[in-house]
């Protein structure tokens, strides 16, 4: 070889060893930040009856280790904190819940950049006064007619109208104001009951026949002044409304999301299960564009 030829190759290798002693030598690029998520709400947000339970959740709080956040945590690696709690209003963001149990906003901040939550149906006894009304109604008449419609008519949707809608939306801004970079999220309820009764499910949801579409329509308006404060918000709006429909509490375990008053398998009745916390979770993360 010429010398001349010679010395290129050297300086050629000389040149690749450095290179690759420069590359060696370079710090590692940091990994991407996990992103940082709050997870806030009621029963539904905290998996409410679903074993195992989070350790390191207040005990009234009855957290699920399964609830959406943590699976939604784990399918994006967010740096999830978790402060759902079962029994939860809208007054608990603001407000003590529980002696021990700070104001859920308090794990709301600056640098939040994920919040979800579930909210609402605890607000004038909704979900609860409303089903023990009428699953009591239901058993006196034998399943028959709709009683609870005739003795309450309105006055449930009037009260979601009047008082839950501008509590949520003032929810929704507050989380808005202490976390502006944050994406929001609140998920609306999944379907408790079917559009109409089913006979076979009485034993599982003593609801008289009558007063099975006007519980739905109560939930319905519920999830309707959600999603209202949602858009006024500009907040994310997690619709379940088709979706969960054939996933009610009158349908065989593995289909439903929901399990029903009796006979279920959850500890907490009338509340999701494992498989509809998984789907809530999904639905949540393909409406936020994470899925």
């Amino acid at each position: 070889m010429p010398r001349r030829a010679l010395r290129r190759a050297l300086a050629a290798v000389a040149t690749a060893v450095s290179a690759v002693a420069v590359g060696l030598a370079a710090p590692a690029a940091h990994a991407a930040e996990p992103l940082t998520y709050v997870a806030l709400g009621d029963s539904y947000s905290a998996g409410s009856g679903i074993l195992p339970t989070d350790p390191r959740a207040p005990l009234l709080c009855l957290r699920s280790a399964l609830n959406y956040p943590n699976v939604i945590a784990g399918r994006t690696g967010a740096a999830l904190t978790d402060v759902t709690c079962g029994g939860a209003q809208t007054k608990d963001f603001s407000a003590a819940q529980y002696p021990g149990v700070p104001p859920q906003l308090d794990a709301v901040g600056s640098g939040t950049r994920l919040v979800t939550l579930t909210i609402g149906g605890n607000d004038n006894n909704t979900f609860i006064g409303a089903l023990l009304a009428c699953g009591t109604a239901g058993i006196v008449t034998g399943g028959q007619g709709s009683p609870c419609k005739t003795l309450y008519g309105s006055t449930f949707e009037d009260r979601i109208e009047d008082s839950t809608y501008p509590a949520v939306k003032a929810s929704l801004q507050k989380i808005r104001a202490k976390a502006p970079a944050a994406q929001v999220a609140v998920l609306g309820y999944p379907w408790i009951l079917p559009p109409t009764a089913d006979p076979s499910c009485y034993a599982k949801m003593p609801i008289a026949s009558g007063d099975v579409p006007y519980l739905r329509g109560i939930q319905a308006r519920l999830n309707a002044v959600i999603a209202r404060a949602a858009q006024e918000t500009g907040t994310t709006y997690v619709d379940f409304s088709r979706t969960s429909e054939g996933h009610d509490a009158c349908r065989a375990a593995g289909t439903r999301w929901v399990e029903p008053l009796l006979f279920g398998t959850n500890v907490v009745p009338v509340h999701p299960n494992a498989l509809g916390e998984r789907r809530m979770a999904e639905q949540t993360l393909t409406a936020l564009g994470l899925g």
